[in-house]
């Protein structure tokens, strides 16, 4: 069994500190989700947890199995088992997703030995049509197609941990059906742990949580069952923040200090990119 561990994480964006403090722990095979209103700092964490260097982290600890991620670049801690499904995903015209999940594969040290037909089940099993595994990475995808294509990347690189930020927007009910029984039916054929940030409860309804943690002003203030999650649905973010006598629900950053998302052609890749077949 591995573990996710996360301890006293503190981090800032040019001073202006946005995580206050978070721990969390999460095992293989276990689903953790992480609730809170806006600006309370879910995809702060997020990133800060994948190692995006704009953020400054100020104190804590990310490990797993014992070994410290902080420090590391986003390229290896994903080779020890990370992953993030973002938010928002970006596009990366020209390279095809099957080039791109074989860069991946070679990128950790493994060979992409059937990745082809491993790639064409995983489609069939999230109905992505095939069109989009020979377009450029999601480049002219929906919000939907976007989703299911990175839950897509998810099943064939197959990580310890998955960090999903807000997977669930911008899906219908049936893209949200199928992508959360793509990775809940992971947590149990692959023992993957899963962190699912999200704002609604409606996810929950597909994707069994073990735990839900609130976030509010930087800080994890409740964790508990599933049942966290239904009282939330009941009292709403405010009412649940009264009842804890939590008084700071978000972290405000000036819109000038938001970091943007960088342009990906601008990333050199570690690794070659592996010859085109025809």
């Amino acid at each position: 069994m591995s573990v996710l561990k996360v301890t006293d994480l503190h981090a800032a964006v040019d001073g202006h500190e946005i995580l206050r403090g978070v721990d969390l722990e999460i095992a293989s095979g276990e689903v953790h989700a992480l609730m809170g209103p806006n600006g309370s700092g879910k995809s702060t964490l997020a990133h800060v947890l994948m190692g995006r260097d704009d953020y400054d982290v100020t104190a804590g600890s990310v490990t797993i199995d014992g070994e410290e991620l902080l420090g590391l670049p986003t390229w290896q801690r994903a080779e020890r088992g990370l992953f993030l499904a973002m938010q928002y995903p970006v596009e990366v015209p020209g390279v095809r997703l099957v080039d791109f999940l074989e860069a991946a594969i070679r990128g950790r040290g493994g060979e992409p030995n059937g990745l082809t037909v491993r790639l064409a089940a995983e489609a069939e099993r999230l109905h992505v049509d095939e069109q989009f595994l020979t377009r450029g990475v999601n480049v002219e995808f929906s919000g939907g197609e976007q989703k299911r294509a990175e839950t897509l990347q998810l099943a064939v690189l197959e990580p310890t941990f998955a960090i999903l930020d807000e997977i669930d927007s911008g899906l219908d009910v049936d893209a949200l059906r199928d992508v959360a029984r793509r990775i809940e039916a992971m947590t149990t054929e692959d023992r993957l742990g899963v962190l699912a940030i999200t704002h609604y409860a409606r996810l929950l309804s597909e994707l069994r949580a073990d735990r839900v943690h609130i976030l509010m002003g930087g800080r994890v203030v409740a964790s508990g069952g599933p049942e966290l999650a239904d009282t939330l649905e009941r009292t709403g973010y405010e009412g649940l923040a009264e009842d804890l006598g939590v008084d700071e629900l978000a972290v405000e950053v000036p819109a000038e200090q938001e970091p943007e998302f960088a342009d990906p052609t601008e990333f050199a890749l570690p690794f070659e990119e592996p010859p085109r077949t025809t």
